[in-house]
């Protein structure tokens, strides 16, 4: 009865469709751009129905293309339509953009099959126990960070779906709103970096993927946070939805060199130690098992005074001086800001054995002889002049270098902005004050209630989370910061998705078969629909499909907040019945061009997109999480109650929308500092 409903939704949706097509339509004055607007509603009924999405877009592409081309002349519509798939095929296949695809989902696939995720969520369990709805919290960051590890919305509501459910459901967690927070934070993938969508968006919109990532960063974490305080907020307000973790499942079995500290001399950790390196024979525990525990203890600490000596080394390095403003480039002319006495420039050498004016025998300046204007240099160049009180010495006393051609460190540290080798260090700020004794003040506080069971939930975070923490960040770090390309980062990443696997000893052949596989399956899919979506754009565009759109949303004579609030509502809507991927190669084409008019920068609006779009993944009756949970799920779950479940995290997505909306430099404000020109 249930599928009944849902089936009988889609058709009605499709229905709806249809009705507007056949009533609006103008039957009788048919044109291009109106067989254009056809094609469109005709490719979102027929995905509807459940054809594969590459090749209904590619059908209706190379059809209506064809249609298109005979209008203009029919002898060479065949032809040119075959040419078209032709180009439209080779430039996807020439797009360097896509090549990071696969390698950022098989890195995802490894980690995947790594069986990581087991253990850090049971650490994040223990550490967050004392937070209200701690195993939903858990939940919601083991999400972000195993969707930030592969970007696979699939991969991660199942594998959470059964981790995650039975635990919550068996420490009486409410139905819906464990659904809720397995399936919202299993479509963090779609947005926080590396996302395959941002990837897939770049390569639609022509937007550097690199700025995309950097964009994405704080809206991600900022979703992820407005999910992480509405579970604390709601497990506060009604306790019966989220009970505390009973005391049971808090238990921790403590090494038995650890629990004889503990019993001996004292709970915490510092103490303990301390106490057993004064007492080791007695206690009988060797010296070696003592500084290992105390090595591992000290950690936090040791990752504390570096952030705080790198911290100091930037807010107190000297002052970059421009150096090298004026210098000329060998056999070049003198800058302009010389030319105009600008301070800071070469100044016109003085009479004293440096360069001067050529002089006549009075002394002042004259015209150049009447028999020819100003001539070319010999072809030979300019050749210095004989004398030993000439160029030379006033190119190395003002350059300050040394008697032979500067290096490239040299060039570095002058033309780039260096500093002089005896600059001092600018005297400390008074926020580093402030940040340094709020650093020792929480070191003291966290070393005070650091406990030998804390000890081991921290060996259990450094096991599971940092791994895949430094994974991560060495990825996204690499691409941010600009040490490699999008596509040079993939395969580091997918490099480190094989070590962590063989750190766990989860590399075999069947492995890394299955992954291979999967991955090539993806891709594929990916790749299709490229191919398909840029065929379906191209013979839009031909039949006028394009201009017709841009007229008409040109007539409406809107603001940019009114065509803001209609795109992002229409991508909304579209959520519901396709899939991310098939909104952004049917519909971002349509969009994109319109930018410019309204002064909307691509990058922000992709933003806002990938923000709206997750959409599509918890919006019925596609929702895509809500079947992929539902397939792992007991079988009193049903489908409704996921559904219920999802309701308030799409409300929480609109709210972050409109944020971000308001407040562009939550987005734009990383890219901007890391890439101003």
């Amino acid at each position: 009865m249930k599928i009944r409903k849902e089936l009988w939704f889609g058709f009605s949706l499709m229905a709806a469709i249809l009705t507007v097509t056949v009533i609006f339509m103008p039957w009788s004055n048919m044109q291009n751009g109106h067989i254009g607007l056809l094609m469109l509603s005709l490719v979102v009924v027929a995905i509807m129905l459940g054809f594969p999405t590459a090749f209904t877009l590619m059908g209706m592409g190379v059809f209506f293309a064809w249609l298109a081309y005979r209008s203009g002349n029919p002898d060479l519509a065949v032809r040119q339509t075959l040419d078209l798939m032709v180009q439209r095929a080779y430039s996807v296949m020439s797009n360097d953009v896509l090549i990071s695809i696969p390698l950022f989902v098989f890195m995802g696939y490894l980690v995947e099959r790594a069986n990581l995720i087991a253990k850090l969520f049971r650490a994040l369990e223990l550490a967050l126990a004392r937070l209200p709805g701690a195993l939903a919290v858990a939940t919601l960051v083991t999400c972000a960070i195993f969707a930030t590890a592969t970007g696979i919305v699939g991969a991660v509501v199942t594998l959470m779906g059964l981790l995650a459910l039975p635990a919550m459901l068996k420490s009486g967690y409410d139905v819906r709103l464990s659904a809720g927070v397995i399936t919202a934070g299993g479509c963090l993938g779609i947005l926080i970096p590396p996302s395959v969508l941002l990837i897939v968006y770049g390569a639609t919109a022509g937007v550097s993927v690199v700025q995309l990532y950097a964009g994405a960063f704080f809206p991600g974490i900022m979703l992820a946070s407005l999910y992480i305080g509405y579970v604390i907020i709601v497990a506060k307000w009604k306790p019966h939805l989220a009970p505390p973790l009973p005391m049971e499942e808090r238990h921790v079995d403590l090494p038995a060199a650890n629990e004889k500290m503990r019993d001996a001399i004292s709970h915490r950790v510092l103490p303990g130690l301390i106490g057993a390196l004064k007492g080791s024979r007695n206690l009988g525990i060797s010296t070696g098992v003592i500084a290992k525990q105390g090595f591992v203890a000290l950690l936090p600490a040791m990752a504390l005074v570096l952030f705080l000596g790198f911290t100091w080394h930037l807010a107190t390095k000297p002052v970059l001086t421009n150096e090298a403003a004026g210098l000329v480039e060998m056999g070049g002319g003198v800058v302009e800001e010389a030319a105009e006495g600008t301070p800071g420039g070469l100044d016109e050498p003085k009479e004293e054995g440096g360069l001067a004016e050529p002089k006549d025998e009075g002394g002042d300046l004259k015209e150049p002889p009447a028999d020819g204007d100003l001539k070319e240099p010999p072809a030979d160049g300019v050749k210095e002049p004989p004398a030993a009180n000439s160029a030379a010495e006033p190119v190395k006393s003002a350059t300050a270098a040394a008697p032979s051609a500067p290096s490239a460190g040299d060039t570095a540290s002058g033309a780039a902005g260096g500093t002089t080798p005896d600059a001092e260090r600018r005297p400390i700020p008074l926020w580093y004050w402030i940040v340094l004794g709020v650093s020792v003040t929480s070191a003291v506080g966290f070393y005070a209630i650091f406990t030998f069971v804390r000890l081991e939930v921290f060996k259990m975070l450094l096991g599971s989370f940092f791994p895949l923490a430094l994974m991560i960040l060495a990825v996204l770090g690499s691409i941010v910061f600009g040490f490699a390309t999008p596509t040079e980062a993939a395969a580091l990443g997918s490099a480190g998705g094989f070590i962590l696997a063989a750190a766990y000893k989860q590399l075999n052949f069947a492995v890394v078969k299955e992954s291979v596989f999967l991955t090539a399956k993806t891709s594929a899919m990916v790749c299709w629909l490229f191919v398909g979506s840029s065929i379906f754009s191209a013979a839009f565009a031909l039949l006028g499909g394009q201009n017709l759109v841009e007229q008409w949303v040109l007539s409406l004579n809107m603001t940019p907040l009114q065509f803001m609030l209609l795109s992002q509502f229409i991508i909304f809507i579209l959520g519901w019945p396709l899939e991310w991927t098939e909104i952004i190669v049917i519909f971002m084409p349509i969009f994109i061009p319109l930018l410019p008019h309204f002064h909307v920068d691509p990058l922000f609006f992709g933003l806002l997109v990938a923000l709206n779009l997750q959409t599509a993944f918890l919006s019925p009756p596609v929702a895509m999480a809500a079947f992929y949970l539902k397939g792992v799920s007991p079988p009193h779950v049903s489908l409704n109650q996921i559904f219920a479940g999802m309701m308030p995290f799409m409300v929480i997505q609109v709210f972050a929308l409109a944020l971000l909306y308001i407040f562009p430099e939550i987005g734009m404000w990383l890219p901007g500092v890391l890439y101003a020109n």
